[in-house]
């Protein structure tokens, strides 16, 4: 999918100032593309306790990095504003979500609703077929069904078809993943052997993109307040009280404060405000899960048991268990119970190699 056919196609990059898109802008010129560099310049929260707190995937910083790279290498380099976007697609879906008690995953929603649909506009606008990320996975076009499909990357560490789960069809026949065939060492040598040496000492972030470092409560304060509640045990015994639920997910054991520990948050009772815990960690082991909107990659739904490996959060060990078509949601039974699963996390579905979709659990 790399070659650029002798063409010197035009092909729009998504460029995050990180080393992974850096190095696919790179490998892409290289393979006889004609790379344009594109970088969402996404919003900046602040606030009192916590100033300035930069979106890590759209700092300054990284920004003037992603220009660099680009100027390198001689490419163009252009920025979007899509801080309004960005605020109406991802960051109202994920504090909606903890205002009901579930757990967002930015990533799976951000993909299809904004990163991909941004850049897969501005290629349009400008007439260029294909766009690029830095992302760990393949697209292969399946030439009996027809349709593209979305396969684990090379490196099944940092492997992401988990959080482009819900990306469409339409969309799929656009999409390179230079890093498809690459581990992760093999794309810090390709940095160092271009003398970007300041790439090995950039720490991964977990946290989410516009919430950095340890800004996750204050923000949730600032959006949602406090409400105060009761924390119980599963046998109904007042232990102390919380300042909100949308504070805590399911299988949490930091920051509930009791005494006698350790606790493990294994429910809520949202009609009376109230945190449920408990202290043995079997509590949150379920055997099945509901799952809706949910979307299939072939864009082709199931009509009868299916046995799939799910993941219910990112890098976590694909699960056995077999999917079962209901009226209007999917049923997972797994073949041996699964820890903590969230409510308004993603269950992504897989076979072998292909990721088949995913949904989220409720």
């Amino acid at each position: 999918m790399l070659t650029g056919l002798n063409k010197k196609k035009k092909i729009v990059v998504g460029m995050s100032g990180g080393i992974d898109s850096s190095i696919a802008l790179i490998l892409l010129k290289q393979k006889g593309w004609q790379p344009i560099g594109v970088s969402l310049k996404l919003p900046v929260w602040q606030n009192k306790a916590k100033p300035l707190k930069e979106n890590i995937h759209s700092s300054e910083q990284s920004l003037k990095i992603a220009a660099k790279i680009c100027k390198k290498i001689n490419v163009p380099h252009h920025i979007i504003d899509a801080e309004k976007d960005f605020e109406k697609q991802v960051i109202k879906y994920s504090i909606n979500e903890w205002k009901n008690s579930r757990t967002p995953n930015p990533c799976v929603i951000c993909n299809p609703n904004f990163k991909f649909k941004q850049l897969i506009n501005w290629a349009k606008k400008h007439k260029i077929e294909h766009i690029a990320t830095g992302h760990y996975a393949q697209v292969k076009f399946n030439s009996k069904t027809k349709k593209y499909e979305l396969l684990k990357a090379k490196d099944k560490n940092k492997d992401q078809a988990y959080n482009l789960c819900f990306l469409p069809q339409k969309w799929l026949k656009h999409i390179i993943f230079p890093l498809e065939k690459y581990t992760k060492q093999q794309i810090y040598k390709i940095a160092k052997k271009e003398n970007l040496k300041f790439f090995a000492q950039q720490k991964e972030s977990r946290d989410f993109c516009f919430i950095a470092g340890q800004s996750l409560c204050p923000f949730l304060e600032e959006k949602i307040g406090k409400k105060q509640g009761l924390i119980k045990d599963i046998q109904g015994n007042i232990l102390s009280k919380h300042q909100g639920l949308h504070f805590f997910t399911i299988g949490q054991r930091k920051g509930i404060k009791l005494s006698g520990g350790p606790y493990f948050v294994v429910g809520f009772d949202k009609k009376n405000n109230t945190l449920l815990v408990s202290k043995n960690k079997k509590d949150l082991l379920k055997k099945e899960i509901l799952i809706y909107p949910y979307h299939f990659i072939s864009e082709q739904k199931i009509k009868k048991p299916t046995k799939v490996n799910v993941q219910i959060r990112y890098r976590q060990k694909p699960v056995l268990a077999k999917l079962i078509p209901e009226k209007r949601k999917l049923k997972l039974i797994f073949s041996k119970p699964v820890l903590a699963p969230c409510s308004g996390q993603f269950a992504v579905f897989y076979q072998k190699n292909k990721c088949l979709g995913g949904g989220k659990i409720i």
